[in-house]
């Protein structure tokens, strides 16, 4: 199977913590630490994207996401480091004062266009359009998808395993956790597990979709790549286990039980958890597993977003 081409924006590998908390330990990947501007697990699959956009000779990204999405101010800040500029479509309002990740969206010099739900969920179809009338412009442009999720973006969690297993036994992982929104980095993490025979289990604590479209999703881009890569490629869905309920308040918002969480597990690790995934990951992670296993050996892996905690400042004061 030949790997496609990848940059290497991401400051890799990041660091794995032993963490205790509440009197329970376990271990923390800081994806967190890729770095400042790219930071969090999305510029693992923008190392893979965007290596393609250049290839392509793209002058414009497109992308999608909230207003505070991680994706959308990882890719602007990624694609102006390599001369590229940024439509992104947000999901939500333009707000003024600016804060977290949309006003470095605007830093960077994105051309922010902002979407009611409905069109937002149209938004496939909108960025299609875009680059249409681009070209029509004879402008090249390159699409990235919600969360840089597709069967190039996913390659980025495929080689995560690599890195890990140069720096613990991966036969002492009873689980290995992390946020799922548009469900990348779940279907990369499944399918690498497949792929170098890893029998970890993996737990996507789900915090935008309700489950059966999440596991839709995953599907979908699991046999996305099993076309365009591996055809043979037999995926072990039961390695799969969505932990949702987590984030009944909606993807944007975050109620008071777990904005104290997050403020407690701060105080005790010196560790900050965004409110929109990691916290919300973090929550189900510790009610669903840690609570009650704390002799199994989990792996939790900081996807990053601390950025967004500035617009929700009021939740924390």
């Amino acid at each position: 199977m030949k790997k496609p081409k990848s940059l290497h924006l991401a400051n890799l590998p990041t660091p794995i913590q032993k963490v205790s908390f509440d009197k329970k330990t376990f271990l923390i990947k800081r994806d967190d630490f890729t770095g400042f501007e790219f930071s969090g697990n999305k510029i693992r699959k923008l190392n893979y994207l965007l290596a393609d956009a250049l290839e392509k000779k793209a002058k414009y990204v497109l992308t999608v996401g909230g207003e505070q999405s991680n994706h959308v101010r990882a890719t602007v800040s990624a694609a102006a480091s390599l001369g590229m500029k940024t439509i992104a479509y947000l999901w939500g309002k333009d707000r003024k004062p600016s804060q977290g990740n949309l006003l470095l969206d605007k830093i960077f010099g994105a051309e922010l266009r902002f979407l009611s739900l409905k069109d937002f969920l149209k938004s496939k179809e909108i960025l299609e359009q875009t680059k249409i009338e681009l070209k029509k412009k004879r402008i090249a442009s390159y699409i990235i998808p919600e969360g840089g999720t597709n069967s190039l973006g996913i390659w980025g969690y495929v080689e995560f395993w690599n890195e890990l297993s140069n720096q613990i036994k991966l036969t002492n992982l009873d689980g290995v956790i992390c946020a799922s929104g548009s469900g990348g980095t779940a279907a990369g993490l499944l399918i690498g597990a497949t792929l170098y025979n890893i029998k970890t289990k993996i737990y996507a604590v789900n915090v935008l979709y309700n489950p059966e479209v999440l596991l839709d999703r995953i599907f979908a881009v699991v046999d996305d790549f099993a076309n365009n890569y591996q055809p043979k490629l037999k995926v072990d869905f039961s390695k799969l286990t969505i932990l949702d309920g987590f984030s009944d308040e909606g993807y944007k918002n975050i109620e008071a039980e777990k904005s104290n969480f997050i403020k407690k597990f701060a105080n005790e690790t010196g560790i900050l958890l965004d409110p929109t995934y990691t916290g919300k990951a973090f929550f189900g992670f510790y009610q669903s597993l840690l609570k009650n296993n704390s002799k199994k050996n989990y792996l939790f892996i900081h996807t990053g977003g601390q950025f967004a905690l500035f617009s929700k400042s009021q939740k924390f004061s």
